[in-house]
């Protein structure tokens, strides 16, 4: 930090809110805000939301040292289809690979399985003469008639971005490169993704399917983070402007507008970053990260003070909770599973009599009923605010009037009238279906991992989830649930505390016991040193962290496991070594070993990382445990199992100072959220001025 250089800045893009928080790192106060996401402008909720805090903080633009952003406009474009016109030059015979697929069923039992439709559509995808063989090698140069055949077809009119993705390009990208080069004379200017680049990695549909992704979204996210950067700079901050990768580190704003697949969970990584630095905080070793917002909610499993990674997703599944049903995005990423509840998730009553919540979502346009902007439909915040949950003269601290009214009108229409009960009742099944839905996904995704949900501690944040997290956590067996300060805003939150990080990967598929520790060392060694040249580009120069590991199997088998791998250079005499991690991590999945048969490596992965931020900051409000703690009111909700309304008594949350002890019924109320303390819950706050639920002796 310097004098004049002294505003920290995290920004979380939402499907309804963009959250922003301001910390001032010569004070250390925080100030933060949420304001309506605007879906057809995203930088203008940015904009306006750090204007507000600017001026709350006294700063001019000028002071801003970082800025770092968390979005979803990427997973956005890909589900609702609001990509770039994408051209794919593919080696002929192979055009149908975004299709065919992995030619696995994720139900083998339905006649009428769907599968997403491919980004690019067949007449877009064109075969192009040329061949490269899995070692490397090019029997068949690539053929620049063809190349120039398919640009100036019909089929590349209008196109806004180009796909190229050859056969084995990942041993040898020569072709690929001579492709591109074709292209630049042709179509100067526009965007090209090369599968080499992207993802040079075995797998043909995987690196199809993800280069195809990275060409989609690259047009959209370069001309968002660009208009943003220029904005930012037109208003004279020259800070420095980071974006979050899926991986739950950051990205330079280069990087990020090159390799967009990488922001895919962007904002949901944010809050997995901030759940993990409270786990280290906190020395909770096992914590489950639920993060509830308005159309969404993601839960996350932070183990040993880390959060599961994966080295693939999927988006726009036809089947929310079937794996295989949607598109494979081959990218690192924390492992999450992400569900179709959040505040403004939608309620409804199909042909059978039966109550569903979700996965459509009222948004921020119109929103849900109370918002008063034309939302018809009954949704969970319309819920909240029936049970007595949310206060509608004080939803985001008063900034923003509900309307209960209209919640109890569209909850009457939609759902108490086609069940035949009261609009509360109906209220409370919307409640408890929603929570549901919640608990089952976390369960199911815990016993897939072999882990027991009762050893956890629940933190839980995002606009909605404090008001539902006691009951998500109750239908798991989780006794503790924790609830962090600024809990509404906390992913913005968690891009603070987020490192600088680049992952990359290259395929070398052959018996473990046949490796050339050469070849393996020259690669990671360039690698290693482009990771670092990055770091250096952004000014991180000191405390740089490299990662290995590589994808393993035994010889002839489909999946790989990911086996930690020590510090390069490598060489013969550590075979056994790596071959006995292999054994471990095998053993961890599938609880066997299979001593007679070799193993083989798929693919080398490296993380170079810069230091972890270190979060200091002072919360507003009570510190001091002196005095009483006086409710500012009371207020009757209703809670699960009951037909009668409970007075509650409310607590403003900025007033509740270290070691304060509240017993259920409460409801604890913020600028950002609601929390609540059912009947028969202890709550204290800890010296993080956290609230600390305990829920052992519920019994509703």
């Amino acid at each position: 930090m310097s004098d004049d250089k002294y505003i920290a800045i995290g920004v979380d893009i939402g499907g309804t809110f963009t959250d922003v928080v301001v910390v001032d790192e010569r004070t250390h106060a925080i100030h933060s805000a949420k304001v309506l996401t605007t879906p057809e402008q995203p930088e203008n909720a940015v904009l306006t939301a750090v204007d507000e805090m600017l001026q709350l903080t006294s700063a001019v633009p000028a002071a801003i040292r970082t800025l770092v952003h968390g979005t979803t406009l990427a997973t956005n474009a890909i589900i609702e289809r609001k990509g770039a016109r994408t051209l794919m030059l593919t080696t002929k015979g192979f055009r149908d690979a975004l299709e065919t697929r992995t030619e696995l069923r994720y139900d083998l039992y339905d006649l009428f399985i769907q599968f997403p439709e491919p980004l690019v559509p067949r007449r877009r995808r064109i075969g192009i003469t040329e061949r490269t063989l899995f070692d490397g090698s090019v029997p068949t140069p690539l053929l620049a008639n063809d190349v120039h055949e398919a640009l100036t077809s019909e089929h590349a009119r209008d196109v806004e971005a180009i796909a190229i993705c050859f056969l084995h390009s990942y041993a040898n990208p020569e072709n690929e490169k001579a492709a591109r080069a074709l292209v630049e004379e042709v179509l100067p200017g526009i965007p090209i993704s090369l599968s080499s680049d992207v993802l040079p990695e075995i797998g043909e549909y995987g690196r199809a399917s993800t280069t195809a992704a990275n060409a989609y979204v690259q047009p959209l996210i370069d001309k968002y983070l660009g208009a943003l950067d220029i904005a930012l700079k037109d208003k004279g901050s020259s800070g420095a402007f980071f974006v979050m990768g899926s991986n739950a580190g950051t990205l330079s704003l280069d990087v990020a507008r090159k390799y967009p697949v990488r922001l895919v969970e962007s904002g949901p990584a944010a809050g997995v970053s901030i759940a993990a630095h409270y786990a280290r905080t906190l020395d909770i070793s096992h914590l489950l990260s639920f993060d509830m917002g308005g159309t969404t909610a993601k839960i996350a499993l932070v183990t040993d003070f880390e959060p599961a990674r994966a080295t693939e997703l999927e988006v726009a599944r036809v089947k929310r909770f079937q794996k295989g049903s949607g598109l494979l995005l081959k990218a690192p990423a924390v492992e999450l599973i992400e569900i179709g509840a959040g505040g403004g998730s939608i309620a409804h009553v199909d042909t059978l009599g039966l109550l569903s919540v979700g996965p459509e979502s009222a948004g921020s346009s119109p929103g849900p009923a109370c918002y008063s902007q034309g939302g018809s439909a009954a949704t969970v915040t319309d819920a909240d605010v029936v049970l007595g949950y949310l206060n509608p003269d004080y939803f985001l601290g008063g900034k923003m009037q509900l309307d209960r009214d209209r919640s109890i009108a569209a909850i009457d229409k939609n759902v108490g009238e086609p069940m035949s009960v009261s609009a509360t009742r109906a209220a409370a099944s919307i409640f408890e279906v929603v929570n549901d839905n919640m608990a089952n996904a976390a369960a199911i995704y815990a016993a897939e991992q072999g882990i027991d949900l009762r050893r956890y501690a629940l933190l839980a944040f995002g606009g909605a989830a404090p008001a539902h997290a006691w009951d998500v956590a109750r239908r798991l067996g989780i006794s503790q649930v924790r609830i962090p300060f600024a809990a509404g805003v906390l992913s913005a939150l968690g891009c603070l505390t987020s490192p600088m990080s680049f992952d990359f990967v290259f395929g070398y598929m052959t018996e473990l016991r046949h490796v050339n520790w050469a070849r393996v060392n020259q690669r990671f060694a360039e690698l290693e040193a482009q990771g670092r040249q990055q770091l250096s580009d952004a000014d991180v120069r000191e405390g740089v962290t490299v990662t290995l590991s590589a994808d393993m199997r035994y010889y002839g088998q489909r999946y790989e496991v990911t086996v930690p791998l020590q510090a390069h250079p490598f060489d013969e005499t550590q075979t056994d070594q790596i071959e006995d991690a292999f054994y471990a991590a095998y053993r961890s999945y599938y609880g066997r070993q299979i001593d007679e048969v070799p193993v083989e490596t798929v693919s080398w992965r490296m993380n170079v990382s810069g230091p972890r931020p270190k979060l200091d900051i002072a919360w507003p409000g009570r510190m001091s445990s002196s005095g009483d703690v006086t409710p500012k009111g009371e207020r009757s909700a209703f809670f699960p199992g009951s037909s009668k309304a409970v007075t509650c008594s409310v607590f403003e949350r900025g007033e509740l100072p270290v070691r304060a002890q509240i017993k259920g019924p409460a409801i604890i109320e913020d600028h950002e959220s609601t929390t609540i303390v059912p009947p028969g819950a202890k709550l204290n706050i800890d010296n993080e001025r956290m609230i600390v639920l305990d829920i052992s002796e519920v019994s509703l």
